[in-house]
């Protein structure tokens, strides 16, 4: 099963509030996915950011632990 992002819960959460007036959806739709495509940049960002803080699996036992003990 896909996990959800907290935008996507949300636009799922809305969209039946916002049925009832097409105007505002199409505007809702919009902003959503204005809102889920920033999501994915931050989420991409904080993912390259860790990779490259903490580099291979090597570095990050040797970083922490010490190297070979």
């Amino acid at each position: 099963m896909k996990k959800q992002t907290a935008v996507e819960w949300l636009e799922h959460h809305l969209k039946d509030f916002f049925q009832i007036d097409f105007a505002h959806l199409e505007y809702m739709t919009k902003a959503f996915d204005q809102a889920k495509a920033m999501e994915k940049e931050q989420i991409i960002d904080a993912f390259n950011y860790a990779r490259y803080r903490l580099g291979d699996s090597s570095n990050y036992y040797n970083e922490t632990y010490g190297g070979d003990k």
